[in-house]
């Protein structure tokens, strides 16, 4: 007899009365034996003068711990295409496993089928029946809608479902933890999908789908992987699952497929509504070129259990890509496969599900085999619930709990064992491990495998198991595919969108501009607009390989600059298609929306008017500062002292009386800067001192030409605001363009006070604001992009650019984000930059006559008198003192000379002498000794007075 915890032996008696001397407060259930099976009785006790009444409340069975059969239940769809083939597949397992005592020891698998029809309400029925046999697991079911259904049962029961061909990805195991998924997720295999879209650069799909819990499910996966890769569904429709889908239905539903902009389709149905839509997609045209298809695993079952189909049927879907489940290549794969040709006949394939459904039944054996070797026991019992029904006529006394449910579920997530489809574990989302799939191309009358994708590295050119051993590499560089024939017997990868064949224009928004309508402009009286903006946009349409139906929609009133950011806006509100016009490239704008290659540079800068600096007479005094002529100076006479001090004992040449060596020094000193010193050196150190500051020297004779060379010869520009630095830390008025990023930037980036900034709308309002100035209520400076600025520069010039431009951006067109049109005009404007075309445009409308300050620059080559005259004046004062000086000494001498007699000689002729006596004194070469010995008389004068 089994032991049962506060049991105890009683008789078989549905009521029991037994005196209260009895503690059957401690009774549970009773046991008893018949035909050495034990029966359990549960009863309830209750007090009632005295006495306790213990009465049934139900009953239940159990084996002995390995007992001699374990009834297990399938339930399936038996007449589809994965149905056909997984019922061959679990009998062939089960009698493997039963033929196999290393497995359950003796212990055999009772396996009992139902056939669903994928209904709920038959899947429910006919899961109801299993429980009469007291059935301990159920491999399946097939289809999500009865999946859902009797997971809600199972997790009463607590009979764990083994589903082999369930991918929906709604069924969790929180909400139904006694589901368990023995094959891959959708998840996985739309991720595959959605990275097969982002390696050929396509950003939207049209997904095709069957309506029911299998179809909008598995879509909803699609939409939340492309989304993750920045991708996205722009178009789904679904198809209803019923039988009554006519041709005409499939019809009217790829009509509009047809009308909308993506070209990429993908088809997530079953087999008999897919070959349909592929029929139907045929006779349209719609696999021809420029289409993609892409068909979920479907497709590859299909084909891998009836290969060949007709050819009639493979000329509808050439050029399809469609996604198989990968189960790695092995020795028990292929020699089950052998056998599977032997079972069948070749008249039946195997596919991916039917492998699943196999491993299905050893991962269950296993998992009873490890169920038995823990202690569990095979017991079922009543749901206390359904007391209340017993009366019923539906026999819900047969809906019993199995009591060690939870003990073999967790067997079986634990499950580690190799298959025919490879590992079987579970991760901790109790999801298998190592997803993969095959991406596989339908070319002629079979197919042909361009890659691989797995969880662990994305796309591949090798099986996903001879990467598991490797660090994952998910880099773009990394995923790679064979080459593909699509739709249309092509090798060029279809670009994947057309324009909506639907009639619908796109509305491109233009900014009406009130100022430089050059760039942009309404005509008059008309809807067209022109401008350096519209020609590009409009060279750039023109190089596209396919035609853009497109009108331009006004934005603004005309009198006014509209703003810019509002205008981008629009384009996420779905005002606009587009934005063509001045639109500058901001970080906060590519934030919302897509932009195009920048046509044009721009960036802010800052305009503020100038005075020209004149050179004047001291220009030469220009080059260095004051303290600079101060420390050059004062060098000048440190170095002489320096070098006199060096050679005063040794030199000759620096020996005399204090006059001599005062002027010695200081001619020695200031001759240096020319090079024109006649002393020699003869001490070490004096040479020293000597040729580092003629170097020094060097590059102050250099420094000075050139700095003096710059100012004579270059037009001197002047304005106190140096840039966008000393006009942020002042305090004066700032002017900007109404409708430009701008003030945005200033008030927001550089945190100017919004006080401080001034709107204008003109470049007139521009011109007389900048020669207003802050003190007659205008500004000190305007910020604006470059291109109005050149523009406005071209005919006012009493203004310039001071400093850098502080912003790097350019103008591009706006569209919505993963918009393909902006990719396509980017390289239409890459193009127009290449030929020349976009410089001619930007010369027709921007290049206007310039200043004529431009020539009176040129002219300032020349150097003039009036720059010089200051050192011809000194030179000049020098030679009048020089001869000033001379003149006396030359008169001197001749007034201390004898003078001659004149008395005889009229006074004419007395003028006439002393002119001639001038001159020839002037003539006479002085003796040189007269003048030693003069000099040396001078001495011994002056000695002698001493």
């Amino acid at each position: 007899m089994v032991s049962f915890p506060d049991a105890k032996v009683c008789s078989a008696h549905w009521l029991l009365k037994l005196e209260s001397p009895v503690p059957v407060s401690h009774v549970r259930f009773c046991t008893f034996q018949v035909d050495r099976v034990h029966v359990a009785v549960f009863i309830d006790c209750v007090r009632d003068e005295g006495f306790h009444y213990c009465i049934r409340n139900g009953y239940g069975k159990h084996v002995s711990s390995r007992p001699a059969v374990v009834n297990i239940g399938a339930i399936f769809m038996f007449n589809s295409t994965i149905g056909r083939v997984a019922k061959i597949a679990i009998e062939e397992a089960v009698k493997d496993v039963n033929s196999n005592s290393s497995v359950l020891h003796g212990t055999k698998l009772n396996l009992r089928m139902q056939n669903s029809n994928c209904s709920g309400f038959l899947g429910m029925v006919e899961a109801l029946k299993f429980m009469e046999t007291d059935t301990v697991a159920i491999i399946g079911p097939q289809c999500s809608t009865v999946a859902h259904i009797i997971s809600h049962l199972a997790n009463e029961l607590k009979i764990p479902l083994l589903s082999f061909a369930v991918t929906d990805p709604t069924l969790s195991s929180l909400q139904f933890p006694f589901f368990v998924r023995t094959t891959q997720s959708d998840t996985y295999q739309m991720a595959a999908v959605a990275e097969t879209v982002e390696y050929f650069g396509w950003k939207a799909v049209i997904a095709v789908y069957v309506d029911n819990e299998y179809g909008r499910n598995g879509v909803s996966a699609l939409n939340d992987k492309l989304a993750e890769n920045r991708c996205k569904i722009s178009y789904k429709v679904g198809i209803p699952p019923l039988s009554g889908v006519t041709r005409g239905d499939i019809m009217n539903i790829l009509v509009k497929v047809a009308l909308m902009e993506s070209r990429v389709i993908v088809l997530h149905v079953g087999p008999e509504l897919g070959f349909l839509v592929f029929s139907v997609a045929h006779y349209l045209g719609m696999m021809g070129n420029g289409y993609v298809w892409i068909a979920t695993d479907w497709l590859a079952y299909y084909l891998d259990t009836n290969s060949p189909l007709p050819y009639e049927t493979m000329d509808t879907m050439q050029g399809v890509i469609l996604l198989r489940q990968h189960t790695p290549d092995s020795d028990k794969k292929r020699a089950f496969l052998s056998r599977w040709k032997q079972l069948t006949g070749r008249s039946l394939g195997m596919n991916s599900y039917g492998l699943y459904a196999y491993d299905s039944v050893w991962m269950l054996a296993h998992a009873i085999d490890a169920f038995f070797n823990q202690g569990g026991v095979i017991t079922f019992s009543n749901d206390s619930r359904l007391r209340s029904k017993k009366d019923s006529n539906l026999h819900l006394d047969a809906m019993s709990i199995f009591n060690d449910g939870m003990l073999l579920l967790n067997n079986i997530l634990q499950s580690n064992l190799v298959g025919l489809t490879g590992p079987l574990k579970f991760t901790p989302d109790r999801s298998l491990v190592h997803p993969a799939y095959e991406i596989i191309n339908v070319i002629g009358t079979g197919i042909r495998r361009i890659g691989y994708w797995s969880n662990y590295s994305g796309l591949s050119l090798v099986p996903p198991e001879t990467l598991y051993t490797r660090p994952p590499n998910r880099s773009s560089a990394n995923q790679k595919l064979h080459s593909v024939i699509w739709p249309g017997d092509t090798s060029s990868k279809p670009r994947g969108w057309v324009f909506p064949n639907n009639g619908k224009l796109l509305k491109i928004g233009v900014p009406v501009r009130a100022s430089f309508r050059e760039f942009v402009s309404r005509v008059r009286g008309t809807d067209t607009f022109q401008g350096f903006c519209i020609d590009v946009f409009t060279a750039a349409a023109n190089l596209l390989p396919y035609a853009v139906p497109y009108k331009f929609v006004p934005f603004g009133d005309g009198h006014e600059n509209p703003s810019y950011t509002e205008l981008v806006n629009s384009i996420t509100t779905g005002v606009f298609d587009g934005v063509v016009g001045d639109i500058a490239i901001t970080p906060n704008r590519t934030r919302i929306v897509d932009f195009t290659q920048p046509y044009a540079a721009s960036g802010l800068v800052v305009v503020a008017p100038f005075k020209k600096l004149n050179t004047g007479a001291w220009a030469f005094m220009r080059p260095f500062s004051g303290l600079m002529w101060i420390v050059i100076a004062s060098f000048f006479l440190v170095v002489g002292i320096v070098v006199w001090i060096l050679e005063h004992r040794i030199n000759d040449e620096f020996r005399g009386p204090p006059k001599r060596q005062l002027i010695t020094i200081l001619w020695f000193s200031f001759s240096t800067m020319f090079f024109a010193h006649r002393e020699n050196t003869v001490s070490t150190l004096g040479r020293l001192v000597l040729i580092i500051w003629l170097f020094v020297v060097l590059i102050i004779n250099s420094s000075y030409t050139a700095s003096l060379t710059s100012i004579l010869t270059v037009q001197q520009l002047y304005s106190h605001i140096k840039g966008i630095e000393s006009l942020r830390n002042g305090d004066e008025p700032i002017g900007y363009q109404v409708g430009s990023f701008a003030e945005y930037y200033l008030s927001h980036e550089l945190n100017i006070s919004k006080s401080r900034l001034v709107a204008l709308g003109s470049p007139e309002a521009y011109a007389k604001a900048l020669k207003d100035g802050p003190k007659k209520g205008g500004v000190a400076a305007v910020v604006d992009e470059r291109p109005y600025v050149e523009l406005f520069l071209a005919s006012q010039c009493s203004f310039r650019i001071v400093g850098q431009e502080f912003t790097k951006s350019g103008w591009g067109f706006a569209f919505p984000q993963d918009s393909t049109l902006a990719v396509d005009l980017s390289t239409a404007i890459l193009a127009l930059a290449e030929n020349g075309d976009l410089q001619r445009i930007h010369d027709k409308w921007l290049m206007q006559s310039s200043c004529t300050l431009e020539n009176a620059e040129l002219e300032s080559d020349q150097l003039h008198l009036q720059s010089f005259w200051g050192l011809f004046l000194i030179c000049g004062i020098a030679c009048v003192i020089a001869l000033f000086i001379y003149f006396l000494q030359i008169t001197y001498q001749l007034r201390t000379a004898e003078p001659p007699d004149d008395s005889s000689i009229e006074s004419g002729s007395v003028r006439s002498r002393r002119l001639q006596r001038f001159l020839s004194k002037m003539d006479e070469k002085e003796d040189p000794s007269k003048s030693k010995s003069k000099r040396a008389k001078v001495e011994l004068e002056g000695s002698s007075q001493e």
